[in-house]
């Protein structure tokens, strides 16, 4: 397959894209958390092959995105006060809810599941995308299942190149990793996903809000995953990384004595020049959003650099830090170092 790439996200270029999910086509599309690998959600063979360009598991769901709240009513069996409460904070914006799901969806967007995730997204060019195409899309990133999650186009061209109709360049994301989840569907809100929306800041919305146990832990065997980014080791690159919990002096002197080939730091910034490891930053110690901004990249160089082996340091639990946390949980796949 030959795949069109568009430099830059101009209305005709948005125009061609549209007319590619029309027909039933996926293209790589921009939105402010990572680029999304878009297709008609409605269209069964379309999301079939989002499955099959990602080598995606079938039994993880996908999040539809809208450009109105008014296809919200149409996806939904049923949205609650709460929902439009969310909606009216923080819609356009990195947050997905999940809700029942109406008998439009198909069942290979929700892995069979009855609730469906819908978000707004507020880059321009994937709103505008989403209007053309005259149909909600379904759009998980736009990686190689399991790899960094795509926060450039060119992160798009090196997994999805020859695999997908098209990649429309909307320039770099300004989030950095994926939405925050939560489930509607549920008697107390919960967070199934940490995301660009901290939990703190939902909670000033709606009031109480649980987090999900998987959030910082691995689902039960057989345990059902009711939301992206729950069950597999994801975010991950070809390196095997570790966590590293503990301050830096006890940081440094661990990864300096550890063993292994090729062994790297991703730390934060200004740690680098005080080690005596080859090392990357992702962002200050202080700054929660900056490393949400910049991990994925780092963790995308880390390959280029031919990295063997990693030990990260661990950002904070709490805010959007949180959401870091749980992206390199999964990319260490649970491997913690307390030192």
């Amino acid at each position: 397959m030959k795949t069109l790439i568009f430099d830059s996200a101009t209305e005709d270029a948005i125009k061609i894209c549209a007319d590619i999910i029309k027909r039933g086509g996926l293209v790589g599309m921009p939105t402010e958390t990572v680029y999304g690998l878009a297709a008609n959600a409605l269209d069964s063979e379309a999301v079939a092959g989002i499955f099959k360009a990602k080598g995606r598991p079938q039994d993880n769901p996908l999040i539809v995105h809208i450009a109105n709240i008014d296809e919200l009513y149409e996806l939904a069996a049923e949205v609650p006060e709460t929902a439009l409460k969310l909606a009216e904070a923080f819609w356009p914006g990195p947050l997905t809810m999940i809700l029942p799901k109406s008998d439009i969806v198909p069942r290979e967007v929700t892995a069979g599941l009855d609730t469906v995730a819908v978000r707004m997204p507020s880059h321009s060019a994937a709103r505008r995308l989403i209007e053309l195409s005259g149909v909600p899309v379904a759009a998980p990133s736009a990686n190689s299942s399991g790899l960094p999650s795509p926060t450039t186009a060119q992160h798009v061209i090196r997994d999805m190149n020859g695999k997908i109709d098209a990649i429309l360049n909307g320039g770099d994301c300004d989030v950095g990793v994926e939405s925050t989840v939560i489930s509607l569907a549920c008697k107390t809100p919960r967070i199934l996903r940490p995301g660009g929306i901290s939990p703190e800041d939902l909670s000033e919305v709606i009031g109480k809000v649980d987090i999900d146990p998987a959030v910082l832990s691995e689902l039960k065997k057989d345990e059902v995953a009711a939301s992206p980014g729950m069950k597999y080791k994801h975010y991950s690159p070809k390196a095997k990384v570790y966590i590293v919990h503990g301050n830096f002096e006890n940081y440094k002197k661990y990864v300096e004595s550890a063993k292994g080939e090729n062994k790297f730091a991703l730390c934060f910034d200004g740690e680098e020049k005080l080690l005596n490891i080859p090392a990357l930053t992702y962002g200050h110690a202080g700054s929660s959003r900056e490393q949400a901004h910049r991990l994925f990249n780092a963790l995308r160089e880390l390959d280029d650099l031919g990295a063997d082996t990693v030990y990260a340091r661990s950002p904070a639990m709490s805010g959007m830090g949180l959401a870091v946390y749980n992206r390199l949980l999964r990319a260490a796949a649970f491997d913690i170092i307390e030192v």
